[in-house]
C-alpha cells in the first residue's frame, strides 16, 4: 500500500521540517492540492511550496489539479519535478489528450472521481490514466465527511481494474477504519490527512508504522 502525505494539512510555519520530518517517519509519497478558487471556491498550494517540499525529498510528489485551466500547469509541474499529476475530467474539454501531454511531460497520468461523477461516464479515460483518485468527499476543503455511497464507486473501479492498468487510490476523509475495511478489497493507496496523520498526539513515525502493518 502506498501511504500519501496530504500537503495542504502540514503546518506551514516551517515546511522544510514537516517535509523532512514525514520522510524520515517513512511516507511514501506527498499529494499536492492545486486550487484556483474557479473550480473549487478555496486556493490551494503555490509554486513556492511544491519547489520547497522537492527540495526536501526525493519520495515521489503527486499533483491534484483541482483548477479549470489544466493545461497552464504541466510545464510548470514538470519543471518542479512532480512524478504524477491527478486532472478532473469535468475541469477539461479534452482530458483524453490532457492525459496524453502529462505522458509526454515525462509524469504519470490520473484522474480524479468526484463523488457526483458516475464512474460510467469516464470509464474510456482509464485507457491511458494509471491513477484514479477516488474522492471521498466534495473536493475543495480538508476535515469534510465521508459521503457512503463513494464505497459503491470504490467497488465498481476493482472491477474494471481488472480490464483496465490503474491503481486506485482513496482521498478525502480517510480513517483506519475505511484503510482496514478498504485495503484488503483491493485499494492501492491513501492520501491520509487531519483524520489520521496531520494534528494527532503520535509521531508521524507511530502513525505511519501502525499504517504500514494494515496488510493487504
Amino acid at each position: 500500500m502506498e501511504f500519501s502525505a496530504s500537503m495542504m494539512c502540514a503546518r506551514y510555519e516551517n515546511l522544510k521540517s514537516e517535509v523532512e520530518e514525514l520522510d524520515r517517519a517513512g511516507i511514501d509519497s506527498f499529494h499536492l492540492d492545486l486550487m484556483d478558487g474557479l473550480f473549487v471556491p478555496n486556493l490551494g498550494m503555490g509554486l513556492q511550496d511544491i519547489e520547497c517540499i522537492r527540495r526536501y525529498t526525493k519520495k515521489p510528489l503527486e499533483a491534484h489539479l483541482m483548477v479549470k485551466n489544466v493545461n497552464a500547469y504541466l510545464e510548470i509541474l514538470a519543471r518542479c519535478k512532480v512524478d504524477s499529476i491527478i486532472i478532473h475530467p469535468e475541469a477539461d474539454l479534452h482530458p483524453f489528450s490532457t492525459l496524453q501531454r502529462i505522458i509526454d511531460y515525462g509524469m504519470k497520468p490520473g484522474v480524479a472521481v468526484d463523488p457526483g461523477t458516475s464512474v460510467e461516464s469516464i470509464k474510456e479515460l482509464f485507457n491511458i490514466a494509471k491513477r484514479v483518485l477516488v474522492m471521498a468527499v466534495t473536493p475543495g476543503f480538508a476535515g469534510q465527511s465521508f459521503l457512503p455511497f463513494v464505497g459503491k464507486k470504490i467497488k465498481a473501479l476493482l472491477e474494471l481494474k481488472k480490464e483496465y492498468d490503474f491503481e486506485i487510490i482513496w482521498d478525502g476523509c480517510c480513517k483506519w477504519d475505511k484503510i482496514q475495511t478498504y485495503a484488503p478489497m483491493g485499494v492501492d493507496g491513501f492520501v491520509l490527512g487531519t483524520n489520521i496523520l496531520f494534528g494527532q498526539n503520535n509521531t508521524y513515525a507511530e502513525i505511519l508504522e501502525k499504517a504500514h502493518c494494515i496488510k493487504k
